[in-house]
């Protein structure tokens, strides 16, 4: 099926990523997600998870959980595009929350069939999940793997689990006797112990998680099949986080160096400032385009989505980077300092730089799907 001309981006799309600006700007403005996440600047500080979770009670209750469970399984069932709107938006306001680990189960358990319907109810109302597959050199090739499952237990350890604290359920992929299978796990499950890692992102935390002979529901015996059909969904939702917050970082600045002053004119006017951030639009707008041409593909044209998931992230880990080094730099001096809130959005920049994989790996992926 070709892709439509506006990414299918209908009316439904446009209400949902508007309401969820509003939410985002009402509830959680820049100044009170400073005071929320950074309160205290001590480096040698203990992890912490900081998060609103009386928030994320009313996100559930609109739904927004639901957008990526499908119809048949009583979800909403939206359109990629959609939630990648709402994403966008998730990533400009640098919420603290799990909804982008709980949309990214939700497309896996969506395309792991009938087993994985119990699961999804537990969705439906409200529960988050993430994802524990990633071994400890931040591998998540099935047949690396640290878990294993064996006689209805779950063993071994999960890396890299992102906003692992603020879950009530893991998904987890191991290695069984006859291939890689998908098991649902309730975090407070015994012989589930989390230990939180000490990130640069403010925004979320991450931890690793040791399983000990812990009892697990099987979901499929067929991993590699689910994740290969969900991944460029997965892919697709981060990049449009990072273009969300690239649109925060660029619009930022933009102000910052229309009002100071220097030698009696905006910083603004100089080229030398000028310049680079009309480079930070022109790679934002890029990226943006990407996510959303990736998006429609998972929607309308299911065998071109990885390609262009991988072109999506790869141009949105080369944003993240770029759009914060000069957020920091165009904000001078002030820039650097922790009252200044920028540091918020560089920092979770350069953590979603290299989840699932940097441009460079996204771009080798591409390359052996066009040159295959």
């Amino acid at each position: 099926m070709k892709q439509p001309n506006d990414f299918s981006f209908g009316e439904e799309a446009s209400l949902l990523k508007d309401s969820a600006r509003k939410f985002f700007a009402e509830h959680l403005p820049v100044e009170s997600l400073h005071r929320l996440v950074a309160a205290d600047h001590n480096p040698d500080r203990a992890p912490e998870v900081l998060w609103r979770a009386d928030l994320w009670q009313q996100m559930v209750e609109l739904g927004w959980t639901m957008l990526a469970v499908p119809e048949r399984s009583g979800g909403l069932g939206m359109p990629l595009v959609a939630v990648a709107g709402l994403v966008e938006e998730l990533g400009r306001a640098a919420f603290p929350c799990p909804l982008l680990g709980t949309l990214n189960v939700s497309y896996i358990l969506a395309a792991a069939g009938e087993g994985a319907d119990a699961a999804l109810q537990e969705i439906i109302a409200g529960k988050a999940a993430a994802l524990a597959m990633t071994n400890r050199h931040g591998d998540w090739e099935l047949e690396h793997t640290e878990l294993r499952y064996k006689a209805g237990k779950l063993n071994g350890s999960a890396w890299f689990v992102q906003d692992a604290a603020k879950v009530d359920y893991l998904l987890a992929v191991a290695q069984t006797d006859s291939g890689y299978g998908l098991y649902w796990v309730a975090a407070d499950s015994e012989g589930v112990t989390l230990t939180q890692d000490a990130i640069v992102d403010l925004t979320r935390d991450q931890a690793h998680i040791s399983f000990d002979n812990v009892a697990a529901q099987e979901i499929s015996g067929k991993a590699l099949s689910a994740l290969t059909q969900a991944f460029p969904a997965i892919w697709t939702l981060l990049a449009a986080d990072i273009v969300g917050a690239a649109e925060w970082q660029l619009q930022t600045t933009v102000e910052y160096v229309s009002t100071r002053q220097q030698f009696d004119r905006p910083l603004g006017f100089f080229q030398a400032v000028k310049h680079p951030l009309v480079n930070v639009m022109l790679k934002t707008d890029q990226a943006k385009s990407l996510v959303y041409n990736a998006a429609c593909a998972y929607d309308c044209e299911p065998a071109a989505a990885a390609k262009y998931a991988h072109m999506a992230l790869a141009s949105a880990s080369d944003l993240a980077g770029f759009a914060s080094s000069r957020s920091v730099q165009y904000h001078g001096g002030i820039g650097f300092t922790w009252e200044c809130f920028v540091h918020l959005y560089f920092k979770r920049q350069k953590h979603s730089q290299a989840l699932w994989g940097d441009a460079s790996w996204h771009r080798a992926r591409m390359a052996e799907i066009v040159f295959a």
